[in-house]
């Protein structure tokens, strides 16, 4: 397949903001895909070259690729500089120099889709000696055989700027429209006006294009199935140990009632740890450990390996757990922010297992000698659980649990759960399936408090006087349909002055730093990356921001990018939820 053609889709989705046209676009495009096709364009549509799952990246500098034009184009560096300054995107400033050079050589090289995939994914690959000269002349390559407007998407892509606006919902809809398009057909055809039957056959095939997509974390893989096997090759798809599925997250309640009447009676209380979800995989002698943003951290706790081997039976799993760090000295629990280093850091891994030591918790069972028990109701993965794990306290034990159907007794738990440190409770519905990456009604968390937003920063200010050094005031955003980002307000406050003192502006600019993408004056736009829990008085109504809401008085509490991605932040939805939810609290 010709590079060309994919650039033409990019230039499609490109061009509209609207949920249904990107998805006939990719949809059309797919299905004329080859099955050996599927995975390279799926991926890059995505602007990845590894599925999300994979910690490796194509990891490359804005200044490398400065030089990989110069290179490519014979243009000198200083020229490329001051377009890029003027315009703010390489990409433009790549296609303007490669189509001005090729006008020039009058060139009839053609560029494919598996050679720039290939040179990309050889990238990752690239370290050590040398390695640097070798991506430059990968990177060079690729432009020296794009046409002007090729080049502008492969630079996009090399440095991790594609944004043509494939959320998860247009890809798993698109999968549907290309390989289904008998049962597809009258939904996309009547607008909105389907039949009640022609509608629920399709939302069940959206279902099962999603539940594969939940075991596996990878469109491509879903996407060759559904052409090569149909709804047959869906349904077979099954957990694979080693490969991190997305982990079943939770609905808010703000009363015990609320939770029981969604839940059912009785039902499952637990605490809810202020910790992170680990997903821990073990194939016999092989471990690994996932966050539920899909990262491998096995290497950053290599005593939970430990506690795995010594505490739990069996060895083949995959276990949900929650992982809560505490004071050595106390041994009461610690907030997150306090234990969040481990899990970005690499070295010094003995000293921080013994100044920052968590303890495992577990709760749920995914899989159990190669068996797939996301279908198995929850008590009887929770019994499995408990006849699997032999309590350690302080490294590895059982969530602390109780069944009832009383809402005193609950209220009483709760009570407990916060005298000893952790934020509320969970609340489970006892006969559930484990749905991997949703948030349904099986499981819900109590905390007793207005819902902090976890939002993420898409632009900044560098401060003045003393914090003229730190980006220091930081706008952020909300998700929309489709994975579009809505603005909902600026923070510059909840943050410390010193590193020593906790979660600092220093920080912050360390990490928002490399994602600058535009600068004008103080005001700098960033690659949405950077992922605060912002607290506030109250929501407001607003036509300062695209989303149509405000933030009144917020303030930052932590830092949680470790945890989550920008598809995880909270919606329009939410907030407009929340917003409703205050009206009623206010009378």
């Amino acid at each position: 397949m010709k590079y060309s053609e994919l650039v033409a889709l990019y230039e499609q989705l490109d061009s509209t903001s609207k949920r249904l046209e990107k998805t006939r676009f990719l949809s059309e495009f797919l299905r004329k895909a080859s099955a050996e096709e599927i995975e390279p364009v799926i991926l890059l549509v995505q602007g990845r070259v590894f599925p999300a799952y994979d910690e490796r990246e194509i990891g490359v500098a804005n200044q490398l690729v400065v030089k990989a034009i110069s290179l490519a184009s014979g243009s000198p560096l200083a020229a490329i500089e001051r377009e890029w300054a003027r315009s703010g995107d390489l990409g433009k400033v790549a296609e303007l120099l490669i189509r001005t050079k090729r006008q020039a050589t009058l060139s009839s090289t053609e560029l494919t889709v598996k050679k720039v995939f290939d040179n990309l994914r050889r990238l990752t690959d690239l370290t050590g000696s040398g390695s640097v000269d070798r991506k430059l002349q990968l990177i060079a390559e690729l432009l020296s055989s794009a046409r002007g407007v090729e080049a502008r998407y492969v630079t996009r892509t090399v440095l991790g700027q594609l944004r043509v606006g494939t959320g998860a919902g247009i890809l798993r809809d698109s999968i549907a429209w290309a390989y289904f398009p008998k049962v597809a057909a009258e939904v996309m055809e009547q607008d909105g006006k389907a039949t009640a039957e022609a509608r629920e056959e399709y939302n069940e095939l959206l279902a099962k294009i999603q539940a594969a997509y939940d075991l596996t974390n990878d469109f491509a893989v879903v996407a060759r199935k559904a052409k090569t096997e149909g709804v047959v090759g869906l349904d077979k798809v099954e957990v694979k140990i080693g490969n991190p599925i997305k982990v079943m997250l939770a609905l808010k309640v703000d009363t015990v009632k609320e939770a029981l009447d969604a839940v059912g009676r009785p039902a499952q209380c637990e605490y809810k740890y202020d910790g992170f979800r680990l997903e821990c995989h073990r194939n016999g002698n092989d471990f690994w450990l996932y966050t539920r943003r899909l990262e491998n951290v096995t290497a950053q706790f290599p005593e939970v390996v430990d506690y795995l081997k010594k505490c739990v039976k069996g060895d083949r799993y995959i276990l949900d757990t929650e992982a809560v760090g505490y004071d050595p000295k106390t041994r009461k629990y610690v907030p997150f922010q306090d234990i969040s280093q481990r899990i970005k850091r690499k070295y010094d891994i003995e000293r921080l297992m013994m100044e920052l030591p968590v303890e495992v918790n577990v709760f749920d069972i995914i899989s159990h000698d190669g068996k797939n028990l996301t279908a198995e109701p929850f008590h009887k993965r929770r019994l499995l659980v408990e006849s699997m794990v032999r309590p350690e306290p302080g490294n590895l034990k059982i969530s602390t649990s109780i069944v009832s159907a009383s809402e005193s007794e609950i209220e009483k738990f709760f009570r407990k759960a916060k005298a000893d440190g952790t934020e509320g409770l969970m609340i489970k519905k006892l006969d559930a399936p484990y749905q991997p990456g949703a948030r349904v009604g099986y499981m819900l968390k109590y905390k007793k408090v207005m819902e902090n937003l976890d939002l993420v920063i898409v632009a900044a200010e560098w401060g003045e006087g003393k914090r003229a050094k730190w980006l220091s005031s930081y706008y952020l955003a909300c998700r929309h349909d489709g994975g579009k980002l809505l603005e909902i307000g600026k923070v510059s406050t909840g943050l410390k002055e010193k590193r020593e003192e906790g979660f600092s502006f220093d920080e912050v600019t360390e990490l928002l730093r490399p994602l600058i993408q535009e600068q004008e004056g103080r005001y700098v736009k960033v690659k949405p990356k950077i992922i605060l829990e912002v607290a506030y008085e109250e929501i407001q109504k607003s036509p300062t921001y695209e989303s149509g809401y405000a933030l009144r008085f917020p303030r930052v509490i932590r830092n949680r990018t470790d945890e989550k991605g920008v598809d995880d932040i909270n919606t329009l939805e939410d907030v407009e939820g929340l917003y409703q939810q205050q009206k009623k609290t206010k009378g």
